[in-house]
């Protein structure tokens, strides 16, 4: 097998703290080393590469074009190396990793509260998180199970649905107070927040209790629900959420249902991985317990 063209990790760690300090006697206080040692390291990183990352000016070092570019590169795999090694070192020997991934709001307002049962009835398994927005390919991302918003098909995945989905209309009590709209035209009068993954959400909530305006496609956007929310709460417009994202500001009073009307998505959360890890004791596992939890929320 041929050997990778790879740098040695102490000559990029050499690099990269010499390119923070630019200096190369701070990176060796820095890495208990002698600044020749440092030295030397970047310069056989230098023959390696066949570039000069560093220019040397007067008593100061600048970063050579090459160099800056190397550099963001080098730093990406320190990081990614650091994370591995930290993760690595939190597993005990007879556990098992399971990585989900999930939509940053449903993982902290539904999926949260049902992982300490997970957790104590399986102590061999450890969850690691990554949060997503979108769909993706779970085997190339290398995840094992992952939550999805949508229609409940996605070819080789198999797909447990987890929560049916009301949109509500919500405000901070004040903005209501102050501005209160009379009927659901009046409501369009004030600032409408959209999520941005669903630009027409507003458009179907009028369009379906038979309201016209010209607004429901205005107003400011937001990535993730979190942000939109906080928004509202500060008085910022009306939000149209997933009740179950609000259900604490709405039982604190932060939040106030600002119409009536629920808007029922055509679309729901659910449960995915490829068909072929259904077998995993780990996710099996996991699957049996969301679906029995999703299923006693229902009935409860």
């Amino acid at each position: 097998m041929a050997s990778r063209n790879l740098p040695s990790t102490t000559a990029m760690q050499c690099f990269e703290a010499a390119a923070r300090h630019m200096s190369f006697t701070r990176a060796a206080d820095e890495l208990s080393l002698t600044q020749s040692a440092v030295s030397k390291q970047v310069a056989q990183l230098e023959a390696h590469l066949q570039h000069k990352l560093f220019r040397r000016v007067r008593r100061s070092l600048l970063l050579t074009p090459e160099g800056a570019i190397f550099l963001s590169d080098v730093r990406k795999v320190l990081a990614q190396l650091e994370m591995s090694t930290q993760a690595i070192m939190t597993y005990s020997g007879n556990s098992e990793v399971l990585k989900v991934a999930t939509l940053p709001s449903f993982g902290a307002r539904w999926l949260a509260d049902r992982l300490p049962a997970f957790l104590a009835d399986n102590p061999g398994i450890s969850l690691e998180f990554h949060d997503r927005v979108e769909d993706f390919d779970l085997e190339q991302q290398d995840i094992d199970v992952a939550l999805f918003y949508g229609h409940g098909s996605w070819p080789n995945l198999a797909c447990h649905k987890l929560l049916e989905e009301e949109m509500v209309a919500v405000a901070a009590p004040p903005l209501l107070a102050r501005h209160a709209p009379r009927d659901v035209a009046e409501l369009a009068d004030l600032p409408l927040l959209h999520l941005s993954t669903r630009p027409d959400a507003w458009h179907r909530w009028f369009a379906e209790q038979g309201a016209t305006t010209d607004r429901s496609y205005h107003g400011t956007r937001f990535e993730t629900f979190a942000m939109l929310v906080r928004t509202a709460m500060a008085g910022g417009g009306v939000a149209l959420v997933p009740r179950f994202i609000v259900a604490e500001e709405l039982q604190d009073r932060r939040l106030a249902i600002a119409a009536p009307y629920r808007l029922h998505s055509a679309s729901a959360y659910y449960l995915v991985y490829p068909e072929h890890l259904g077998e995993l004791a780990k996710v099996r596992r996991f699957v049996e317990h969301l679906v029995g939890a999703a299923t006693s929320s229902h009935e409860s």
